[in-house]
């Protein structure tokens, strides 16, 4: 309805401007034809008066009137010129007026269509607007009911696992009760096998004992040996008496090797990595020893000529035995010293009697000159007064020379007296 009214108005300004301009050239036209006759009218009736002024009036007179004719013409002519350019003028106006007021028109024209513009653009906004809202009113049912769904969803996964978990935790239960019960049998059957083992041991402890005590019967007399009474071995008496002692010796090294294993498990729990690099390297002196011990000598006669007193008793050995057992004493206290070292590093409390090392007390022992059991004790020896120089880091007992921790010679001489007799 606006544009046809907008329309209206331009057509009706367009023929208002035509209708003025055709009205005004049609007065202008009627114009310049009144002013004409008029003119016309007056020049007939003035030649109708010359002839007859002419005739009445001199030469001079006719002369000056005729000059005076034509300076009116000559006005006459001036007057219409400007008439015309006035005229003109007035033309151009019209028309610059038109031009205006057509000007006017298509602004008024170009304005009316922008504001139509605009309200189609604000109809078009408004309606992308609307559509947007329903879209986004659309979205958000959409994802109301997708989280519904989800929550639903969900919900029901979570229902599913707690009742899985409480199938697990049953089955749990229910494993748990049978690993006790499997447990129990285990654990009497564990019982049973230890207890069969332990009768194990304590046979072959007392078959140990017995071969000790059949050696040391041998070797050992309660009043000190005169000279002459040596006791005297050939080449199979020496094999009998290695094979026995050997035995002894693996019998040891079992039991150590478990409780390697259970003492390796507990440092590193403990971390104590200084002492478990020590037990580490102990153990593989041992296994040097071990096959060293295996390449036994024998000789055609091996006579104990030597002897020494211990806890009220004496024991005859030969000059090997007696510097194994010194060998004992010094290597007993190079180990304790690093034992002490190790435990001082780790921070652990002093304690020489349950490190690895004075519990097997077996490093060294490579021959079957003595029994294991007099270098165990010997070995002892030297070790609790290494590891107490190594703990407190003191010198008391041995001193360190060439890269080796060695047991100072008096002190073997208060631990071991061997006599030549």
């Amino acid at each position: 309805m606006r544009k046809i009214k907008l329309r209206e108005i331009l057509i009706s300004g367009t023929a208002a401007g035509l209708i003025i301009f055709g009205l005004g050239g049609d007065a202008l036209g009627q114009r310049n034809r009144t002013r004409g006759e008029e003119q016309k009218a007056k020049q007939a009736e003035e030649a109708k008066q010359q002839p007859q002024q002419e005739q009445s009036q001199t030469p001079q007179q006719r002369n000056a009137q005729r000059r005076e004719q034509q300076q009116q013409q000559v006005q006459q002519r001036q007057q219409r010129q400007a008439e015309r350019q006035a005229e003109q003028q007035k033309q151009i106006q019209l028309r610059q007026q038109q031009q205006a007021e057509q000007q006017r028109a298509q602004q008024q024209q170009g304005v009316e269509a922008q504001r139509q513009q605009g309200l189609q653009n604000q109809q078009r906004n408004e309606e992308a607007r609307r559509q947007q809202q329903v879209r986004l009113e659309q979205q958000r049912q959409q994802q109301q009911q997708t989280q519904r769904q989800t929550g639903l969803q969900n919900q029901q996964r979570v229902e599913e696992a707690r009742r899985q978990q409480q199938v697990q935790l049953e089955q749990q239960r229910q494993q748990r009760q049978t690993q006790r019960q499997t447990g129990w049998q285990n654990q009497q059957r564990a019982e049973e096998t230890r207890r069969q083992q332990q009768v194990q041991l304590e046979q072959q402890r007392r078959q140990q004992q017995q071969a000790q005590t059949q050696a040391w019967n041998r070797d050992r007399t309660n009043q000190r040996p005169t000279r002459g009474h040596y006791t005297r071995y050939d080449r199979y008496q020496q094999q009998q008496l290695q094979e026995q002692r050997l035995n002894v010796y693996n019998q040891r090294m079992q039991n150590l090797e478990r409780l390697r294993d259970q003492r390796q498990r507990q440092l590193e729990q403990q971390r104590r990595q200084q002492y478990l690099q020590y037990q580490q390297r102990y153990w593989q002196r041992i296994q040097q020893d071990r096959l060293r011990l295996q390449q036994a000598r024998y000789y055609n006669n091996y006579v104990n000529n030597y002897y020494y007193s211990r806890g009220g008793s004496y024991y005859q050995t030969s000059q090997y035995g007696a510097q194994m057992l010194q060998e004992a004493i010094n290597r007993g206290y190079e180990e304790g010293f690093r034992s002490g070292q190790a435990d001082r590093y780790d921070r652990w409390g002093y304690n020489p009697q349950q490190s690895y090392g004075y519990q097997d007390a077996s490093y060294g022992y490579d021959s079957y000159y003595v029994s294991l059991e007099e270098y165990n004790h010997y070995f002892r020896e030297g070790f609790r007064r290494g590891y107490e120089d190594g703990y407190y880091r003191q010198s008391e007992y041995g001193q360190y020379n060439n890269g080796k921790y060695s047991i100072l010679s008096a002190i073997i001489g208060t631990i071991l007296q061997v006599v030549q007799y």
